[in-house]
């Protein structure tokens, strides 16, 4: 017996299969997996059965590893001569469907060994294939096959959704297979059943699940042994009325389909054990299923059902009947008493009359609201009505009917702290920070949250989860991620990006997260078995008796490609295994070992290789070292695996290599993993040579940016390639003559602060002033980037290619301020003893203050936008108009004149400030607001540390503020 899941609503569906389906592998017993009925007598033989197989000492030899050179999709003939002597075809069973290139194999091994391929009696491929119909047309010449399984979903798309199968029909001569009992076509994309199935008289299991199919063959008697037929989440709208032509079906399962109604002569199968027709659109079912005296189980679940026959009550071997999420009001008494019922989820009880109104407000819900939010809109109101609500930069909420009665919203989006957010290695940062207030308060219901971003390329499969924090800790959610059709375009580039959903009950933080894919299980007494998604071939076997209670264990893969650690480790001959990293909810060790199966490395033999190189090792990812453990455990070698057992988890890595001690080595290839090589720029704006634009990017993506911001800015080239980890700390420095404005919230001792994420923008545009007289000749400065402290885990290699005096100094670049004009001496000299404008400072050092020189950086930034900035400040177009004409061809001198004339008319106003900041806004020049808002926050908060150091002001915050003031 072997048994199937199929996710149904973050639930999985087990179904019980007859012996026919047993494949040459395990199924993973999953964590959330669980049968039907755990005490039927079939489920116990399973369980039985699988401990059988996890103690059997002859491990089976899995998918063969494809050469890194092949994957392009170029196969040598040696390769496939090679490939053909392997045990993909062996003891009449051929199993391609775990190799990546199974179909070509098909087809080489009928060129040379047609013989035995007409003798197998079992064939496994996979059906994500290209070419499979090439494939598929071969298998009517072997006439003595019994089994076939032709399934999709055996790849997943970045974001680990099974992809469906490329087979769409069947040839008219599969029919010719006289002596199949067993054909899997599930997860493929067929839309009707091949007629050539009916022409199988001894098929006696046919899984159609997960595809197309809108309806079945008029013509079913030809399949008078047909025992199961699976057509789980096909498009069904009605059965055939000759179904009772299956006279000998024990099992149908037509569940999740769009099925009305069912015929009447259903009744009529009379040997029917089990009946599933959960998840359609069912308001009745015909009196006729009390005929089926034999039926053991019957699934009603989750239909629109207004009444049930209470015959079903009368079937004498019926132990499950499933009523739950239905529509009824009321059941019969015979029903209502069975023991066997389930009736959770029915608004039995409930008047006819009050059952009809919530069925219409089902029927015809209100339209929630909807709100767009823009940038200078900090808080939206959420009413009862619920409402769909989308915030800048592409941010969706979902507020379900009925989530609050009155509730007040604030949010803000915002670069992440180095010292507040904590990445794990190999995670990825793929969003700034989404802050929505009020923190704690639960919802009705739960609200759905939609974050975008872009896929980052890697050559391991990842996960996307966006990541919240508690208060204390980061925990991931549970999301999901819209499908490729439904993505977003950002307006400023034709980059497309996804949307990652999670649905919570409270607001806290959030952040989206790439992660390496995890697979994971809960280990019960009796044991189970754990597959990699990411690679199939690493599988962890635990035992009967492995544990007393239920753990919960996770697993990641790794997959690191051959070249990369024969550069990083300088041995052209040292090839190494993916990495696996084990973990468990408990700190205790197994109570039986573990077995844990990793694959040998591309090109290499269990049964030839030289045993004196291969080495393993265990990795500590909180000490960060690599211990070579090959003499402390028995490795044992299969012809493409090595097999070793264990009590604890952690990492484990395995290498073969001609070095002898490589502890150190790998932990220094580990390192060098995790590091980006990356490259600075420094660019001036065209228009205004004293605003920088600051940016470091991975190397690869240099290009394409200097590219897009060649029209807007000019400066040297990028920097030298520097090595940098995710989430790592680094600071700008203005040097000779120029310097930045230190009163920006992200100074600090004159360096700006950065942190580098690989997969945003790390970008800042900064005004720089010069601190030499520019009127006789330009300034010649330049900006050096410096790291931050120190990652204790930065190898040494990287640090002995460090130069400068400064043991943190990276990069330097060079920056020239032109030479002032000579009409501009009247504004920025600070020799001038009548200056055009006396000194000025808006706001106080309470509320928050804009000095002189923070109006000078904000007027040099303004650019063309000078007149709508006006407009929005009050002044009047005859104003305006007079400005322009006075400092015509001289845009720095209007921006200047501008807004400082409109500063003198308002410093004695209290609420200047804020205007400013929502003309900017209005203006759309979020970005110079942003700052605004920035230079006030560190004002206030200089301003009470200097109250608090004198003792004026009590002490006592609360820890909402005390969070605030950390992530500031």
């Amino acid at each position: 017996m072997e048994e199937s899941h199929t996710q149904i609503n973050g639930l999985q569906k087990s179904t019980v299969l007859p012996e026919e389906t047993s494949d040459t592998s395990l199924p993973n017993m999953d964590c959330d997996s669980q049968p039907k009925d755990d005490d039927t007598e079939d489920y116990c033989l399973l369980k039985s059965k699988n401990r059988s197989i996890t103690k059997n000492e002859n491990i089976r030899e899995g998918s063969t590893p494809l050469p890194e050179n092949q994957l392009n999709g170029n196969m040598d003939e040696s390769w496939l001569n090679l490939t053909s002597d392997l045990s993909l075809l062996a003891c009449d069973r051929v199993s391609l469907d775990m190799h990546p290139m199974g179909v070509e194999l098909l087809q080489e091994f009928w060129k040379k060994r047609r013989d035995e391929l007409l003798n197998a009696t079992f064939l496994s491929i996979s059906t994500n294939q290209n070419d499979i119909k090439n494939a598929v047309a071969l298998l009517p010449q072997m006439t003595k096959l019994r089994s076939i399984v032709l399934k999709g979903g055996r790849q997943k798309d970045e974001f680990g959704v099974c992809q469906p199968g490329l087979l769409t029909s069947l040839p008219y001569d599969f029919g010719h297979l006289q002596q199949l009992t067993f054909l899997d076509l599930s997860f493929n994309a067929m839309k009707t059943v091949p007629e050539c199935l009916t022409a199988l008289p001894g098929l006696s299991t046919l899984l159609l699940g997960h595809n197309e199919i809108q309806e079945l063959p008029t013509k079913l008697d030809g399949l008078f042994n047909l025992k199961f037929l699976s057509l789980i989440k096909n498009r069904l709208h009605f059965l055939p009325i000759n179904m009772s032509q299956l006279l000998a079906l024990h099992t149908l399962d037509v569940s999740f389909n769009v099925l009305k109604e069912i015929p009447d002569d259903i009744g009529n199968m009379k040997e029917l054990v089990e009946l599933d027709l959960s998840g359609n659109q069912l308001k009745t079912v015909p009196e006729s299923l009390g005929k089926l005296t034999s039926l053991h189980r019957l699934h009603l679940h989750s239909n629109h059902l207004v009444k049930v026959p209470a015959c079903l009550a009368g079937l004498p071997n019926l132990t499950h009947l499933d009523l739950q999420n239905n529509n009824l009001h009321s059941v019969p008494c015979e029903i209502e008493t069975f023991p066997y019922s389930y009736l959770k989820g029915n608004p039995i009880g409930q008047t006819e009359s009050t059952c009809h109104e919530s069925q219409a407000d089902r029927c015809s819900p209100k339209e929630p609201p909807r709100m767009q939010i823009t940038v200078k809109k900090k808080s939206f109101l959420v009413t009862e009505d619920g409402g769909k609500v989308r915030l800048p930069e592409g941010i969706e909420l979902d507020f379900p009917i009925g989530v609050a009665t009155k509730l007040t919203v604030h949010w803000r989006v915002f670069y992440p702290s180095r010292n507040w957010v904590k990445l794990a290695h190999h995670d990825l940062l793929l969003s700034e920070i989404l802050e929505l207030q009020p923190h704690g308060t639960l919802f009705n219901d739960m609200v759905s949250i939609s974050m975008p971003f872009l896929h980052p390329y890697s050559k391991s499969r990842r996960d996307v989860v966006i990541r919240t924090f508690d208060g204390s800790s980061w925990s991931d959610l549970e999301t999901c991620i819209l499908p490729e059709k439904t993505r977003i375009c950002t307006r400023k580039r034709n980059s497309k990006f996804y949307l990652a959903r999670c649905c919570v009950s409270h607001f806290s933080w959030f952040m989206v997260v790439s992660r390496l894919v995890e697979d994971h299980c809960t280990v019960p007494r009796e044991g189970t078995l754990l597959f990699s998604s990411a690679d199939p071939r690493v599988k962890v076997t635990f035992p009967y008796g492995a544990t007393n209670v239920i753990r919960k264990v996770n697993m990641q893969v790794l997959t690191v490609s051959q070249q990369e650690i024969q550069n990083l480790c300088g041995d052209a001959e040292a090839l190494v295994s993916p990495l696996l990293c084990l973990t468990q909810n408990s700190a205790d060790n197994f109570l039986q070992p573990v077995r844990i199966q990793l694959p040998l490395p591309s090109s290499l033999k269990g049964f030839s290789l030289d045993h004196s190189r291969i080495h393993l090792l265990h990795g500590d990812p909180t000490a960060e070292t690599w211990t070579d453990i090959t003499q402390q455990v028995q490795l044992q070698f299969t012809h493409l695996f090595v097999i070793f057992e264990v009590t604890h988890f952690s990492w484990y890595w395995l290498w073969y290599t001609t070095k002898q001690y490589i502890g150190g080595v790998v932990r220094n290839v580990y390192k060098r993993l995790r590091l980006y090589q990356v490259r600075f720029l420094a660019l001036q704006r065209k228009k205004d040579p004293e605003q920088i634009l600051l940016q470091c990017l991975p190397n690869q993506k240099i290009d394409s940016a200097v590219q897009k911001l060649n029209s807007r800015y000019d400066g040297p080239e990028p920097s030298e390639i520097i090595s940098m980890l995710e989430g790592e700390q680094f600071f700008a420095g203005f040097e000779k003559g120029i310097e930045v404005d230190s009163d920006r919230p992200d100074c600090v001792d004159s360096r700006i602060c950065f942190v580098f994420y690989s997969q945003l923008k790390n970008m800042k545009e900064v005004f720089v002033k010069a601190t030499l007289d520019r009127m006789q000749q330009p300034v010649k400065g330049q900006v050096s980037f410096y790291r931050g402290a120190l990652p204790d885990s930065f190898p040494e290699e990287a640090l002995k290619k460090r130069k400068g005096p400064d043991s943190q100094w990276l990069a330097t670049l060079p920056i020239c301020l032109p030479k002032l004009k000579s009409s501009q001496k009247s504004l920025l000299s600070p020799s001038n003893k009548d200056p055009l404008y006396p000194s000025l400072n808006l706001g106080n050092a309470e509320n928050g203050y804009l000095t002189e020189a923070n109006l000078l950086g904000i007027a040099l930034r303004i650019g063309t936008d000078w007149r709508n900035i006006g407009i929005n400040l009050g002044l009047s177009y005859q104003h305006l108009d007079r400005i322009q004409y006075k400092n015509r061809d001289d845009l720095r001198n209007q921006a200047l004149e501008m807004l400082f004339t409109w500063a003198q008319n308002n410093v004695n106003s209290p609420d200047c400030i804020n205007k400013l900041i929502e003309a900017m806004k209005d203006s759309g020049r979020k970005d110079i607001a942003d700052e605004i808002e920035d230079i006030i926050t560190l004002g206030k908060q200089k301003y009470f540390q200097s109250i608090n150091r004198l003792g004026l002001e009590p002490a006592g915050s609360s820890q909402e503020d005390d969070i605030e003031m950390y992530l500031s």
